[in-house]
């Protein structure tokens, strides 16, 4: 065979090898699969729900796949909610607000325990928290069966709850006397009789369980109640319907005052 002819076979081979190898190496840039996000939603609302991306939308909004709403509207929204009291007048914007990294933080909630007993686990995501503490808990009502208000989904750290929450809330409250009334005298009387004044925006401070019980003795308990005269103890000889030696704090923010007094109760108080 002519020498030409065998460089033009030889030829021809190599441009069919490039060829292949060209079709090869394009199958294989597009072998690989995009990973679709999957979200968790809460599945509580009739018409709404929220995702732990921080978005609420309707049923109808939901992408199929991924089970996670349009990313339109406000992420994080807190519409319906009051952040004094950490309590909303919705389940679903309850969860949207109470998964924002700026309102909760991680490493806080997932030592907070599912229950009550020793045994119970804990929370395994701050939305797994959310969804769990924005339900109706028992420091959403009163005389349980009633609601304290409106805003009975509450997303604030539990008032039983330990830890890193407790130890900055005693650092809030350096430079603070923090002093036990007498039966039926009010904050501003008490931090008067110390030469000092009440701090009314301290109170929010002390209105909690954990904080409460470390000052009182709460030996009725812990249970949360409506009025000006909280957080407070109530007197041992008082009426048997009020909780004789019950600790009681309120879920009402904006009922905290420093002029607020019950004759059956003794006041715990912020003075400066």
């Amino acid at each position: 065979m002519p020498k030409s002819r065998l460089n033009l076979l030889f030829l021809f081979f190599q441009l069919l090898t490039l060829q292949f190898l060209s079709i090869i190496s394009a199958i294989r840039k597009d072998i690989g699969f995009q990973e679709t996000p999957f979200c968790k939603t809460t599945v509580q609302g009739r018409y709404l729900l929220s995702d732990d991306n921080g978005y609420v939308c309707d049923a109808v909004s939901v992408d199929p796949q991924s089970r996670c709403c349009a990313e339109k509207g406000e992420k994080f929204s807190c519409q319906g909610c009051n952040l004094l009291s950490q309590c909303c007048n919705s389940y679903e914007y309850c969860v949207s607000c109470c998964v924002n990294p700026a309102r909760t933080l991680k490493e806080q909630v997932l030592n907070v325990k599912i229950a009550k007993p020793t045994t119970a686990g804990t929370y395994g995501s701050v939305f797994d928290f959310c969804a769990g503490r924005c339900r109706h808990n028992s420091e959403s009502v009163v005389h349980e069966n009633a609601y304290l208000s409106d805003f009975h989904h509450c997303f604030s750290m539990p008032s039983n709850a330990s830890g890193a929450g407790v130890t900055q809330l005693k650092g809030r409250l350096s430079g603070i006397s923090v002093i036990i009334g007498r039966q039926g005298e009010s904050c501003d009387s008490v931090c008067k009789s110390s030469g000092q004044s009440c701090v009314l925006n301290k109170l929010i401070l002390l209105n909690q369980c954990e904080i409460i019980q470390k000052y009182m003795s709460c030996k009725g308990g812990c249970l949360a109640s409506m009025g000006a005269d909280q957080p407070a103890e109530v007197a041992d000889d008082a009426p048997s319907n009020l909780n004789p030696t019950a600790c009681l704090y309120t879920r009402i923010q904006s009922m905290l005052s420093c002029d607020g007094y019950h004759r059956h109760t003794r006041r715990l108080c912020p003075c400066a």
